[in-house]
């Protein structure tokens, strides 16, 4: 008589994405956020980016206040202060890197944008050696400067824009935090960039946002650069150090780089990939040799470790 078989679990997507390694999650999840934005820029032609960024905004915070479903009563005036400021600045920082997506290469976009955080890391620190990676990131914005004349000088102001909006950002980001529990206080702030962002989103967007097709491509963005990147980050960041985490992110713009030629078509130069390198070499070294004075170890405990502030919402 043979034996009677066990039962197969059924098959749950959460018990699939847990099985991969930590590392690739996170990396798939960085691929996942570029060809968000590559996808958002081939909208362009047909659909304002300030629309775009509404529709992306918009998908954010749907998801987001379905899962967090935040508690709005006894805040005080502070809470909202901080929160608004929050939702102001995810709004802008959106709006300022798709209207430079719009006008120079998305790895280069990025690069640039990647100087706010990297900025507010190596600013906080007494270190010598952050003088080293500071260095490195001005080396990088040199190698930029040389190809400037071949990229739109408006493109540019609106990366470094949207960097300083990101500096901004991550510090909103921290006090937040500080007052709201979970993801209550980020879908909170979503909302609020979705109604700043209404007024010129829906205006330039006009009748085109009814086309259902184009809505489609909107939820597609916010799909790829919020529900899959989010997921994965999260279930990663329970099983792997933050130092880690951080290192890899600093592989933003180089993966943007690579989207932006394989889906956009857009060619870089040696110099142009050269300042990539320099800023990735930069944010690396700076994540890695702070968490190094933290402590942060293999034996952190990366479930109650927070992302660095991009945030699932950003692109």
């Amino acid at each position: 008589m043979s034996t009677p078989s066990r039962p197969q679990a059924a098959f749950s997507p959460l018990r699939a994405v847990e099985a991969v390694p930590p590392v690739w999650l996170v990396m798939v999840g960085i691929v996942s956020v570029q060809t968000g934005a590559g996808v958002a820029k081939n909208l362009f032609d047909v659909l304002p980016p300030a629309a775009v960024v509404w529709l992306r905004l918009l998908t954010s915070a749907v998801l987001l206040v379905l899962v967090a479903r935040p508690v709005l009563r006894a805040r005080s005036r502070g809470d909202w202060l901080v929160v608004v400021g929050y939702g102001v600045a995810l709004a802008m920082m959106n709006f300022l890197i798709y209207q430079a997506f719009a006008r120079i290469p998305l790895g280069i976009a990025v690069t640039i944008e990647y100087l706010g955080p990297l900025a507010i890391a190596i600013l906080g620190s007494r270190r010598r050696i952050d003088l080293v990676w500071a260095g490195l990131a001005g080396l990088g914005v040199v190698a930029l400067g040389l190809e400037s004349g071949s990229m739109d000088p408006l493109g540019i102001l609106f990366a470094v824009l949207a960097a300083v909006a990101w500096a901004g950002y991550i510090l909103l980001s921290a006090s937040t935090g500080q007052r709201f529990s979970g993801t209550s206080g980020l879908a909170i702030a979503s909302v609020v960039g979705v109604v700043v962002m209404a007024p010129v989103g829906v205006y330039q967007g006009g009748a085109a946002l009814l086309d259902w097709r184009l809505l489609l491509f909107g939820l597609v963005v916010g799909v790829l650069s919020s529900v899959v990147p989010y997921t994965l980050e999260l279930t990663a960041l329970r099983r792997m150090p933050p130092r880690v985490f951080g290192v890899l992110m600093s592989l933003q713009p180089a993966a943007a780089a690579l989207v932006g030629l394989v889906v956009l078509g857009e060619l870089l130069t040696v110099w142009q990939w050269f300042a990539v390198a320099c800023v990735i070499v930069a944010s690396a070294g700076s994540t890695r040799t702070s968490a190094r004075d933290r402590g942060d170890g293999p034996e952190s405990d990366g479930a109650s470790a927070r992302p660095p502030r991009r945030g699932p919402e950003e692109r």
